[in-house]
């Protein structure tokens, strides 16, 4: 058993969807969560800036003592997961675009996948892709904006359901049943993306899983916090801490408190 905490971090509120998941799964846990939104999005970066900032965010969570992390970025996780599991000796969890899961549910066989431009263009998700790709169709489109406008302190619906509709109907228009969604700051709006896709598409992301993992890979390691009081979740962020403050409160369920990261 261990009372150290757990580390999550994203380039920005994105990873609120997984922390979420985490926080439902393992309420005794002592959380740290860092946006690094000064930097966000991190789709159109390079992998070597990527893996640079997360380098220096997992140097940061070393000096806080957390006992493993989530690396809640699609873009990142392929991008640095690699190098960062060369250095640090602490169980790191990753996330994928769902592809497995939402072939396996799709009728069609024709499975849609939403992520940015530097998780779709890299090799760890090409390879992902080609597993599948002898049974099922996988369309992909880059959601180009629309972290931008998720990260937005004030949200404009109306231009989020427009660029959905621009990315989503022309998946629907060729057979698409299932859509993955392959950025986790796409799941805070996942209420805007099913009112799009209307009810016959069925919608995937990897949230569950990604918590699942993280208990399983807790418990082998026998880290896991057995104490029955829970701990508000302390918020980190590169960016401005009054924006932070704002997301906040409009994605996350619980009162928050957030610093800086130096």
């Amino acid at each position: 058993m261990s009372a150290s905490p757990l580390g999550v971090f994203d380039s920005g509120v994105g990873g609120l969807s997984i922390l979420h998941s985490i926080r439902q799964l393992l309420p005794h846990e002592d959380l740290i969560y860092v946006a690094d939104s000064a930097h966000a999005p991190y789709g159109p970066k390079g992998e070597k800036f990527i893996t640079q900032r997360s380098l220096h965010i997992m140097d940061y969570l070393a000096a806080r003592k957390v006992k493993a992390v989530v690396v809640a970025c699609n873009t990142a996780t392929a991008a640095a997961i690699a190098v960062l599991r060369e250095r640090y000796a602490m169980p790191l969890i990753g996330v994928e675009p769902a592809v497995k899961p939402a072939a396996e549910q799709s009728h069609s066989g024709v499975v849609g996948v939403l992520a940015t431009s530097g998780t779709i263009a890299s090799d760890k998700f090409l390879t992902l892709q080609s597993r599948f790709s002898d049974r099922t169709q996988i369309l992909t489109r880059a959601g180009t904006g629309l972290v931008e406008l998720i990260e937005q302190p004030q949200f404009d619906e109306a231009a989020v359901l427009r660029l959905l509709a621009s990315f989503i109907q022309p998946m629907k228009d060729k057979g698409a049943d299932t859509l993955v969604l392959g950025c986790t700051h796409y799941s805070l709006i996942r209420a805007q993306i099913a009112s799009v896709a209307g009810p016959d598409m069925n919608i995937v992301d990897a949230g569950t899983a990604v918590a699942k993992e993280l208990e399983r890979r807790l418990l082998t390691k026998g880290l896991n916090n057995l104490v029955t009081a829970t701990y508000p979740v302390q918020f980190v962020t590169s960016g401005d801490i009054k924006v932070q403050e704002q997301l906040l409160a409009r994605y996350w369920p619980e009162p928050a408190v957030v610093t800086a990261l130096v």
